[in-house]
């Protein structure tokens, strides 16, 4: 297993229903899982740039969040590379920023992750409710799962059920 500095980073607006799915997909995984000591989960809420320290801290940054792509509500993305620009992190939402332009900011002050977004397709995400919606919440553990799997996978971190 690879021991490099792990931060998995949930982040939305929470206020806006689906919009806070990467919030409350970092609940999931802190309820649910036992993570090793080099992987720390945060609630990154609508932080935007003041989160380029945390960023800085790890060598890799999984962002948990909607994805605004092209396929039905409910449908997973693992986003890398260029593809990260299809992330709408910070994006579209009450967020700060960009998660690029954090990501760029953080490689101008010496430091820049690498970084792998899993992302869902909103049900809904301009509704002003604190819930998901029933669909997402549908959505949670098979998504949390797909996480899970693809980080042990890649050999990054190995969680186990609680």
């Amino acid at each position: 297993m690879n021991e490099k500095k792990v931060l998995i980073l949930g982040v939305g607006n929470i206020l806006l229903t689906d919009e806070g799915f990467g919030v409350r997909a970092v609940e999931h995984l802190q309820a649910r899982y036992r993570w090793p000591a080099h992987v720390r989960l945060m609630d990154g809420g609508t932080l935007g740039l003041l989160l380029r320290p945390d960023m800085q801290e790890c060598d890799l940054l999984v962002v948990l969040d909607v994805v605004l792509g092209h396929e039905a509500p409910g449908t997973v993305y693992l986003l890398e590379g260029e593809d990260l620009r299809k992330s709408v992190s910070f994006r579209n939402s009450m967020h700060q920023t960009d998660l690029l332009d954090t990501l760029i900011a953080c490689e101008l002050a010496g430091s820049r992750p690498q970084a792998l977004v899993f992302g869902m397709q909103p049900f809904d995400y301009k509704t002003m409710s604190v819930d998901l919606t029933p669909q997402a919440q549908a959505v949670m553990p098979e998504f949390c799962r797909k996480v899970v799997e693809e980080l042990s996978r890649r050999g990054i971190a190995d969680a186990t059920e609680k």
